[in-house]
């Protein structure tokens, strides 16, 4: 008897197997396009760049349904340059995310290298995450709003949707021998979306990000510490022992156009903990504001504007450095997986700023992930094609 219920127990677990539902998909996109910059270092710059309006990429994504509501999911996403084939995101094969973990009712809960609760959340408010792509991010996307930095090393949370309202949060260990805080990633964030609004609301916190294995420096290719950030507008204030980033965000839909607007606050604190600094023990503050504006002409014409303020509250001995930057954007879809668009960015400095070696320099234009301009103002323009698969 025993044998028999034995038997019968185990063939129901091999059915249960045969039955689950599994599924494996391969999606990516392709973005390439050609750029014109005023100011590269001195002199104009006429070249190809591959990802701006989004990243070019290819992934994985896989789900498992192991049944009563259960289901084991997975994605690996790989970042490319089209232009030469290389390897995005610091020679990473799966440099964009890389995950597995368990989704129910109750949430999902996923481990491995992904995207903190500020991109998930209110990143998607700001124009650099809709129809402006990187070069129309924040200056520098001192605030993560673009994704510029990942968390490796985590644990993630997201909330089931109720009624239009999610939450989550990451925890990101260090891997500190001894030193269970060092280089640690934390974040929270919560999201409201229904009918023509939209809210969200996030904190970031990050300890000594331009450390070795930190969020700025967790690429694989920088050798120093302070070469993490490149940026003029804030590779002077890398050396902080926490980089912490208040954001919120809004947008409200009427009929055919889409008005929003996004703040943060960010804080290096402590300078002088991930390497040496003139203004060990100090702290510098930004904050940043943005309101952006997209009109759906017709079904497959969209144009958008948007204006971003940027104020750095510095350390002693300069000024406030400020940046004021607009954008413009056409985008036509040609159907609904290829578009062609022209997006225009100017960004003008003033104030003085300190540099990567500490010293206090008059502040310049560095519009994102672009070469610094050598003056206070920079403008480029980009045509381009994306692609979806």
């Amino acid at each position: 008897m025993k044998k028999s219920l034995l038997a019968l127990a185990a063939l129901g677990a091999f059915a249960g197997v045969a039955h689950a539902q599994s599924s494996v998909t391969l999606y990516g996109i392709i973005d390439e396009g050609f750029n014109f910059n005023t100011n590269a270092g001195g002199s104009h710059l006429y070249n190809l760049s591959s990802g701006e309006l989004q990243g070019s990429r290819w992934g994985l994504r896989g789900t498992e349904d192991l049944g009563g509501g259960l289901k084991a999911i997975f994605v690996l996403e790989n970042g490319f340059d089209v232009n030469n084939g290389k390897l995005g995101q610091g020679g990473l094969l799966f440099g964009r995310q890389a995950f597995v973990g368990l989704s129910s009712q109750a949430g999902t809960v996923t481990l491995g290298r992904q995207y903190d609760s500020v991109v998930d959340y209110v990143g998607p408010l700001e124009v650099g995450d809709q129809w402006g792509g990187y070069i129309a991010a924040h200056p520098g996307d001192l605030d993560n709003f673009n994704n510029a930095y990942r968390t490796n090393n985590t644990v993630k949370y997201t909330s089931s949707n109720y009624g239009g309202l999610t939450f989550g949060g990451t925890y990101s260990f260090g891997g500190q021998s001894g030193n269970f805080t060092g280089n640690q990633i934390w974040s929270l964030g919560a999201g409201y979306n229904n009918g023509p609004l939209q809210l969200a609301a996030a904190y970031l916190n990050s300890r000594t990000p331009a450390a070795s294995g930190g969020l700025f420096n967790n690429g694989g290719t920088a050798t120093a510490a302070n070469a993490a950030v490149t940026n003029t507008i804030y590779s002077g204030f890398a050396s902080a022992n926490t980089y912490q980033v208040i954001g919120a965000g809004g947008a409200y839909t009427f009929g055919a156009a889409t008005i929003g607007a996004t703040y943060s606050n960010i804080r290096f604190g402590n300078l002088g903990s991930a390497f040496a600094s003139p203004f060990k023990g100090q702290s510098a503050t930004f904050n940043n504001g943005e309101v952006n504006f997209k009109y759906q002409l017709t079904p497959a014409l969209l144009v958008g504007a948007a204006y971003d303020y940027t104020r750095g509250t510095q350390v002693e001995g300069n000024s406030r450095a400020q940046y004021h930057q607009g954008a413009l954007g056409i985008d036509y879809f040609l159907s609904k997986r290829t578009d062609v668009y022209v997006t225009g960015v100017y960004q003008h400095a003033t104030g003085d700023t300190v540099n990567a070696a500490g010293d206090v320099v008059a502040a310049t234009a560095n519009i994102n992930n672009l070469t610094p301009s050598t003056s206070q103002n920079q403008f480029t323009a980009r045509v381009g094609i994306r692609h979806k698969f």
